[in-house]
């Protein structure tokens, strides 16, 4: 049976996780603490799991790719949309509190149901209690105002466009990460209105829930 260290391993030597501060992210934040229990043998492998309510924790590697896109950093305030499991809210709020007081992780999840098994999967790290994460139950294409603007903005399910709340509410040089029509999106805010556009194809993520559908 596979073990964390080999999957992290096999991850790094793909290439697709490079940055010292996620590949200890990746150690300290064990993915077994956020799978569902008839699935905990297959923890450490490659795939996609369900979680049920048709959502899944994404496979290492995709978590990976998008927090490398992302490129999360110590004292940051980060947005986290359809956090389902939670386990890469808890990737962030391991980066973002190293050496700082600042950082903040506001993680949404749609489902109350994921919402709360999100929550105790992350209470395990006390990244709630200490306030480093906070969770909210709300439909994540609106943003989140209240602690607006945001260093970066993570989306882990599929959105039919980019919503105008996250672009408003996105510092400039910040970065926006999510899947869009059969890719992954990386948006660069560079001014106001401005933003450098990066696709990258080959992946495959569940439809955001949204207050419409």
């Amino acid at each position: 049976m596979l073990s964390k260290e080999d999957i992290v391993q096999e991850i790094i030597d793909s290439g697709y996780l490079k940055s010292q501060n996620i590949i200890e992210a990746f150690f300290a934040i064990d993915r077994k603490d956020f799978v569902v229990s008839m699935y905990k043998d297959d923890t450490y492998s490659n795939i996609p799991l369900p979680i049920g309510f048709g959502q899944t924790i994404s496979q290492p590697l995709t978590v990976a790719f998008i927090l490398e896109l992302l490129q999360p950093q110590a004292g940051e305030k980060i947005l986290d949309i359809g956090s389902g499991s939670g386990w890469t809210s808890a990737l962030l709020a391991y980066i973002v509190s190293q050496k700082s007081k600042k950082g903040k992780v506001i993680a949404i999840e749609r489902i109350p149901e994921l919402k709360k098994f999100g929550e105790e999967n992350i209470a395990k790290y006390n990244f709630i209690k200490k306030g480093i994460i906070k969770s909210i139950c709300d439909d994540g294409s609106y943003g989140y105002k209240e602690e607006a603007p945001f260093d970066k903005i993570l989306c882990s399910a599929t959105v039919e466009e980019i919503p105008q709340a996250w672009l408003k509410q996105l510092k400039r040089g910040g970065r926006i990460v999510t899947p869009f029509d059969g890719e992954v999106q990386l948006w660069i805010k560079k001014g106001k209105n401005q933003f450098d556009i990066k696709r990258f194809q080959g992946f495959s993520f569940v439809p955001l829930i949204t207050d419409e559908k």
